[in-house]
């Protein structure tokens, strides 16, 4: 069965807050927005800026979340992270919540893959609602970064995100004796499982498609944009949004760079996985707002 995914093309606070009104589920109770605060460096600046999202946060009494960074960046460590989040602006929108600052705890995943379990920030707990936001661009090691990666690499703590990128054989090492590419980029699925099965109804996930890097935002010196802004997608199922999210990148005139990227990282497989999970359908209807 096909998932709706709404778009509009005008990238705007107001069209935020349309797509979020127009899934007809609302983020209610104490709720997360998971967001990337970007890493900064001589070209960052690519990720989703405050005066975009504040619309959208504050209509639904949000806080920001982010678990630190396994790169030893400005986002490593809580004290550094948060400040970083205020140096980009977000503290000034909401309150920031390091979900990992504290600890962290195990969430299950489903079964048959290469990880036992998804460990993420344990403030994730705190939360009755997540609102996955993410800007959707290219990036290094996936290929591309959008729902399933920020609900999955992007929930995970230091150590559970080292975890997914050796598909499941260390949490101190990058890559564990045996781990493979398509490993990472399959427990990257496993993992986007754990996080909405926690949360069941209780989630939802937007992608905006603007400042289209071949780099992602923890990239302190990334790439320029290098295609024109898409719009602002919005859907109750991640596998579907990220393959019409792509879907639109793949059929602009302008995405050879970000396309090369994808393919030469074999990105789309991780979409393939989650559906293969039953996290979602790649078959969608495009609804335009």
């Amino acid at each position: 069965m096909a998932s709706t995914v709404y778009f509009t093309p005008e990238i705007s606070p107001a069209s935020l807050v349309a797509v979020y009104e127009k899934l007809g589920r609302p983020a209610l109770g104490r709720v997360a927005v998971k967001v990337s605060t970007g890493e900064p460096g001589p070209r960052g600046g690519n990720w989703l800026q405050p005066a975009l999202i504040k619309d959208l946060v504050e209509r639904v009494g949000a806080t920001i979340v982010e678990c630190n960074t396994a790169y030893e960046g400005h986002r490593f460590k809580s004290a550094d992270h948060l400040q970083v989040a205020a140096d980009h602006g977000f503290t000034a929108i909401a309150p920031v919540d390091i979900m990992d600052a504290e600890g962290t705890m195990d969430l299950p995943t489903r079964p048959g893959g290469h990880l036992d379990r998804d460990i993420v920030g344990a403030h994730l707990k705190n939360y009755d609602f997540l609102i996955v936001l993410s800007h959707f661009k290219g990036h290094g090691m996936g290929g591309f970064g959008g729902a399933l990666k920020n609900a999955s690499i992007g929930c995970a703590s230091s150590a559970g995100k080292l975890y997914i990128h050796s598909a499941g054989l260390s949490t101190t090492e990058w890559a564990g004796e045996g781990s493979t590419h398509d490993g990472f980029l399959e427990s990257m699925a496993e993992a986007a499982t754990a996080v909405t099965d926690f949360f069941g109804d209780r989630i939802l996930f937007i992608n905006v498609a603007n400042n289209i890097s071949v780099d992602c935002d923890c990239d302190g010196n990334a790439a320029p944009a290098t295609m024109a802004d898409l719009g602002i997608l919005a859907s109750t199922d991640p596998v579907a949004l990220d393959k019409a999210t792509a879907d639109l990148v793949y059929a602009a005139p302008d995405s050879a760079e970000v396309v090369e990227r994808i393919e030469s990282r074999n990105g789309l497989h991780t979409i393939a996985r989650a559906e293969e999970l039953g996290l979602g359908s790649q078959e969608y209807e495009l609804v335009t707002l």
